[in-house]
């Protein structure tokens, strides 16, 4: 097992079992539901389950719980895979699928309804809810509780041959209904539901429940810990009962963790799904987004969701954790392998009078002061630059280091340059153009006299800098807990995405593809958007993926 991996209540209970020999091979599962994109919160799961089965040499199976072919698609199963994969982990030849045991499941469906165990209910669902009682109150008995299992087995049987509508009738478990736990007040366990499914087309118009469907898949898969969140406690008594009147091969362990909570973001496909529906988003892979083609999309890469996962470690209570710190284990990512690169997001032209017109001077300019072995490249430096319109003050304050009237300042990788005079718009007052000269002497930003300055400013050559359109965003929501809003899309902050159009970037990112990141100076850590074009009509468009300003490393270093 990893060292740097802590040892968490979940690995304590396996390594347990294997000093029991309980088990001989540990074999956990991802179950996702095929109805959305998955987001951090799975990526937690994810990397639970897979990292188990990789620490103790087991294996993890990928099994879609597609059961609902009323809300699953293709699309979310071929994305589900690339999220999957791109984090890390692969599941060989273990890809399932709980259509693949339907035939079996109704089998143990009739097998329970020949031992008395289940029967089915011709009550509507609003009947159902009332008969099942609440918290305060226990349920009541159905009238059809009690029909004799030949009964039973003859209405089952037309439920599958599509004889009734939906809704007409259901098979329930026949448990207790005074039980304390709702879960166990004879839960249903198959629907009739008159749409084709993805694999199965028409084969099938009644579906198992995820309860009754996930522990036997479990089961048939020899699954050995199935390790879940918190809300499926109350589920377990269910998923033991389940397992314990049939003849399955094996009864795997039912265990939960706190589920990821991540400030300022949900964790619900439903109404992840219900942004991209409203079109308040651009796509599941809006890089506003929680999911993990979104944070992909955005820049963010598999190592540093990985550490984060592992970091925040596995309890046994809920909790929030700030998205600072999601924000913090990118930086620290991106600050080893990310290259530097200069861009200009709000141009000032600088004309340096005392430069030779039509002189390039290639400049030395380090990729990675983190990463040696990264190299350098060279830099075009002409007469003609633009720097950042924030880095030029006409009137500046006390403490103002950036360029001004009269003031020097050192261009990143070049020279020292001194503000001249300035030009401005007859209509605005804003300044437009800056004439400055050039200390020759000061090559590579470092003067031969010993002399310093206390602003540093980055830059692009005019002649050879690229248009960029650059994204910038902030939290999605205006709220922190954006769950607990009952109008979710109202909840979107309008400001979250700010486009930046005419930024100027170094012609260095001439060739940087889709998915390319790289830490602007001074901006903050970008990656190269699907939207980017390359060819003729070449169009170059960045996401940033994280700014400079580590909140989280701040917090812990005050603590």
């Amino acid at each position: 097992m990893e060292e740097s991996l802590a040892r968490d209540f979940i690995r304590a209970i396996i390594e347990e079992d294997l000093k029991n020999k309980t088990h001989e091979e540990i074999i956990t599962r991802f179950p996702p539901e095929p109805n959305g994109y998955l987001h951090i919160g799975h990526a937690k799961s994810i990397c639970l389950n897979f990292g188990i089965a990789r620490d103790y040499n087991g294996r993890c199976h990928l099994r879609f719980d597609d059961t609902d072919p009323s809300k699953e698609e293709i699309e979310y199963i071929e994305s589900i895979k690339e999220d999957v994969k791109w984090l890390g982990f692969d599941w060989g030849d273990h890809l399932y699928y709980a259509s693949d045991y339907f035939e079996k499941m109704y089998e143990y469906a009739v097998l329970l309804i020949t031992g008395n165990k289940a029967y089915v209910d011709d009550l509507s669902p609003e009947q159902i809810r009332e008969y099942r009682g609440t918290l305060t109150r226990t349920g009541k008995e159905s009238p059809y509780r009690n029909r004799p299992a030949s009964e039973n087995l003859d209405l089952f049987r037309r439920m599958k041959d599509g004889e009734f509508d939906d809704g007409a009738c259901v098979l329930r478990a026949k448990i207790d209904m005074s039980s304390p736990n709702m879960n166990m007040r004879d839960p249903t366990l198959y629907r009739i539901k008159k749409v084709p499914h993805h694999r199965t087309k028409d084969r099938w118009c009644i579906y198992p429940m995820y309860d009754f469907a996930h522990c036997l898949s479990d089961a048939m898969e020899g699954i050995t810990h199935s390790i879940c969140t918190l809300e499926f406690e109350d589920h377990r008594p269910l998923y033991d009962w389940i397992l314990d009147q049939l003849p399955v091969p094996c009864h795997p362990r039912q265990i939960e963790f706190a589920r990821l909570n991540v400030s300022h973001t949900i964790m619900s496909k439903r109404k992840l799904g219900l942004l991209v529906e409203k079109k308040a988003v651009s796509g599941w892979d809006d890089p506003r987004m929680p999911t993990i083609s979104g944070l992909r999309r955005r820049g963010f890469t598999p190592e540093a969701i990985r550490t984060f996962c592992d970091r925040i470690g596995v309890a046994k209570t809920n909790s929030v954790v700030d998205l600072a710190l999601l924000e913090h284990y990118i930086r620290e990512d991106l600050n080893k392998r990310a290259p530097r690169m200069m861009a200009v997001l709000s141009p000032l032209k600088v004309v340096i009078d005392n430069y030779q017109e039509d002189k390039v001077e290639w400049l030395d300019a380090e990729n990675n002061p983190e990463d040696p072995a990264m190299g350098s490249r060279k830099l075009p430096f002409t007469r003609e630059l633009f720097i950042e319109r924030d880095d030029f003050m006409e009137d500046p304050p006390p403490k103002y280091f950036r360029l001004a009237p009269g003031r020097e300042i050192r261009l990143k990788h070049a020279y020292y340059i001194r503000c001249e005079t300035v030009e401005k718009d007859p209509k605005t007052g804003e300044a437009v153009e800056i004439h400055c000269t050039y200390d020759e002497k000061t090559r590579g930003g470092w003067s031969e006299d010993g002399r310093k300055v206390r602003g540093t400013s980055h830059w692009v050559s005019a002649p050879h800098a690229l248009r960029a359109e650059v994204r910038l965003y902030d939290h999605l929501f205006c709220v922190p807990n954006p769950a607990e809003e009952k109008d979710i899309v109202q909840s979107v902050d309008p400001e979250s995405l700010t486009v930046l159009d005419g930024c100027l970037v170094e012609p260095g990112l001439a060739d940087a593809k889709p998915g390319d990141t790289c830490q602007f100076l001074r901006q903050g850590y970008f990656s190269v958007d699907a939207d980017s074009k390359a060819g003729v009509k070449k169009r170059l468009v960045f996401n940033r993926t994280a700014t400079l300003r580590d909140t989280w490393a701040k917090i812990q270093k005050k603590q």
